[in-house]
Order: C-alpha cells, then structure tokens, then sequence
C-alpha cells in the first residue's frame, strides 16, 4: 500500500471560516442543480423484511474526555434519530445525511458535544452525530444499497480497545459537505429504522423482500507506519465476502481504503481507553 505524506497542516481560525462558508455553499449549489433525485419520504410503518441490523454503545470511556460529552452527545442523537427514523429510499433515488438533517443549531434543540477538530476533540453545538453516520455506512455495506459519497477519518484520535469492527469502517460528517450519500440501484425500496435504547444506538435497514445477499466485511493489509516529520499513519484497505442464500461466497469486493494520522503512539497500553462502534 502507497504510504502517504500526511503531515498535520495548521490553519488559522479565518481560513478555517472562510473554508467552511465556502464549501457549505458549494454544497448547496449541488443541491440545487444535481439530476438525482434525493429520499426525502418517511414511513412509520416498518417494512417487513430485516436486510441488516446494529447497535452501538452511547456511553464509552475515552481517555481525559469528561462524560459530559457523552450526555449531549446522546441528546443530540435523539434528535437526528427522529428526523431519519422511517426514510425510505425508493430505487433510483438517494439519501443524503445532510439533506435530511440540515443544520444542527441550538434552535432545533441541539446542544454541544464532542467534535473531532485536526486530532484533538472540542465542544461544538450537534457534536457527536459522527456516532450515527458511522452506524449508517456499517449497516449499508451489508446491503446491496450503493455507497456514493462517504469521508474517512482523517485521524485515528483514540486506542481501538475492544474494537468489534475494523479500523476504517466509519464514515465522518461535518454539515454539509462532509456528507454520506446512498443510492438505491435495486428494484425495491429500503428503509431506515433507527431508535436508542438506555445502552445503544440500534439501527436497521429493512426492505419489502428478503434480501438474497449476504456481506462479512473485512480489513486487508493493516499497517502503522513511520513517517519522516515524526508522526504515524495508520493504513488499511476494507473488502467484503459476498455470499448466496445458499452461504457459498459468490464474490470478493473491494470497498475502500483508509489511512489516518494516529494521535497516540502505537505501542500505547490499550487499556486506557475503551472504543466500541
């Protein structure tokens, strides 16, 4: 795998803004004048066949982040979760995250948690909600739904103790261009089922027939290297097994592949911090 010269790279707080306010009206300018045709419907009623379900932890132990983040945190997602609980994505048409949430402000009820900010974290109103694409690109890789638009992590912030899911298999959002967008080229229609429990984030995809497909995804060629300015860069490539109704593997695709900036040293105790997705 080609290593990468990602050496941090300081902004001003103006180039920041101004970065910001530009791409946010780029991406509203998409918006407007793009030939596809955004999911934008909701249905409460469940549709009957279970594609893929999951669930991850609210509460997490990470190293010196007070658990206050943790609380909004969990606040915030109970908004997003009612504003995307039922979308259905009809073939031929796409979900954009953003587009369906629009902008976290305080108005909409939205209060400051975590937000990861060039390797460290900050309060930021509507933090957090990385939480919620993460679940919703997991689950969408075991579907036959068509991932258009995903942004890895930049930086491997904290230790992956107890990790259940491979490094890299997250999808990172800041409002508006740093979107998650999926396309339904099937002939059904697949909907969204998301609700929090005391513990848990839980989501589903659901669609009108069950699923023919199954997906294991899977990491290949797993690396931490060492870079010139100091620093480490940690690597992967993300695959997935395709198997019939039968469980014979019918195919072996490549989905992506990630390379992060680590902000803690390699050989760090991975006790100190507790990360489940």
């Amino acid at each position: 795998m080609k290593s990468m010269a990602m050496k941090p790279k300081k902004r001003s707080n103006l180039r920041i803004q101004f970065g910001t306010a530009y791409y946010r009206a780029k991406r509203h300018v998409e918006w407007i004048t793009s030939a596809e045709t955004f999911a934008g419907t909701r249905k409460m009623e469940l549709l009957p066949a279970e594609v893929f379900k999951h669930q991850s932890l609210l509460f997490r132990k990470l190293k010196d982040v007070d658990m206050w983040y943790q609380y909004n945190k969990v606040e915030n997602l109970k908004i997003a979760v009612k504003e995307l609980n039922g979308i259905v994505i009809q073939p031929d048409e796409t979900f954009s995250y953003w587009k369906l949430l629009g902008n976290t402000t305080k108005r909409k009820g939205y209060v400051e948690a975590m937000i990861l900010h060039y390797g460290s974290f900050k309060p930021g109103i509507g933090g957090g909600l990385c939480q919620l694409s993460n679940l919703i690109y997991w689950m969408t890789l075991h579907t036959p739904l068509t991932v258009t638009e995903r942004h890895r992590h930049s930086y491997d912030v904290f230790p992956d103790s107890n990790r259940t899911q491979p490094f890299g298999s997250g999808a990172t959002c800041f409002y508006n261009y740093l979107d998650l967008q999926i396309k339904n080229t099937t002939d059904q229609a697949y909907q969204l089922h998301l609700f929090l429990t005391d513990t848990h984030l839980v989501g589903e995809w659901r669609t009108e027939h069950k699923s023919v497909n199954s997906y294991e995804v899977y990491e290949k060629d797993h690396l931490i290297t060492y870079e010139h300015w100091g620093g480490y860069i940690r690597h992967n490539r993300l695959y997935r097994k395709v198997f019939n109704s039968t469980g014979k593997m019918v195919d072996d695709q490549y989905i992506t592949e990630n390379h992060a900036l680590m902000m803690y040293e390699p050989l760090l105790e991975q006790k100190e911090a507790i990360v489940n997705q």
